[in-house]
């Protein structure tokens, strides 16, 4: 059955860098309650055999309340059975991640350029995840692209577009208004005293902002959301 990506879609990057992953799973299952829609693993150091078994262990805590994403090992996502993959700008093309997954798989790309997502769009991407939006603890020191960049792509493209860093519930709403279909966060909500309740915050203001931009939603664009 293919993946579904659900809109507005809160995207919660699942960083082992971030967070350990004893506590990740806990962590998850946490946010995934409190409305992330899309959960994106992220251990570039990790094993493939470790990261494989958290892969499977945090499709048994989300319980199929979110789709799950891989970053960048295809190999890793197919063999866990996930959603899908997140890809890197520099990563595998979007043909060759294909390839390698079970048909209807979800693949993102990662973009940082007008031009970088013209090519992943033209490539067949599912998802764009743009960034950087604001300053980040993520990419210190980096100039953040603003919504200038979302806005620049989403007038150019059809693809559901996620803008990344610095989300906070008092910004969703300018990265929405510029374009995008969801957003995705790191650590305000992996490092937060109570995820659950720092997604459902997330999640508020981004169906206020989605709502005003797309009064009646089909049954199709709301996915799982409600």
């Amino acid at each position: 059955m293919p993946a579904t990506l659900s809109l507005p879609c809160l995207c919660l990057v699942a960083d082992c860098s971030v967070v350990s992953p004893d506590v990740l799973p806990h962590r998850v299952a946490l946010a995934v309650e409190g409305g992330v829609n899309l959960v994106q693993l992220r251990a570039k150091e990790m094993p493939g055999g470790q990261l494989l078994a958290l892969a499977r262990e945090l499709q048994q805590c989300i319980g199929g309340r979110a789709a799950l994403l891989v970053n960048e090992r295809v190999d890793v996502a197919a063999a866990a059975r996930a959603d899908g993959v997140q890809l890197g700008e520099e990563a595998l093309t979007v043909a060759a991640a294909s390839s390698l997954l079970p048909p209807g798989s979800l693949i993102g790309r990662s973009v940082h350029s007008e031009k970088g997502a013209s090519r992943a769009a033209d490539d067949g991407a599912d998802l764009l995840v743009v960034g950087t939006m604001f300053a980040t603890a993520s990419h210190p020191g980096a100039e953040p692209a603003g919504p200038a960049l979302l806005r620049e792509i989403a007038s150019n493209t059809d693809v559901p577009l996620v803008g990344i860093g610095g989300i906070t519930p008092d910004n969703v709403a300018e990265v929405m208004d510029a374009g995008a279909s969801g957003v995705a966060v790191i650590r305000s909500v992996l490092t937060a005293g109570d995820p659950c309740a720092a997604s459902r915050e997330l999640m508020a203001a981004l169906q206020d902002s989605w709502a005003s931009r797309r009064p009646v939603l089909s049954q199709a664009d709301s996915g799982r959301t409600s």
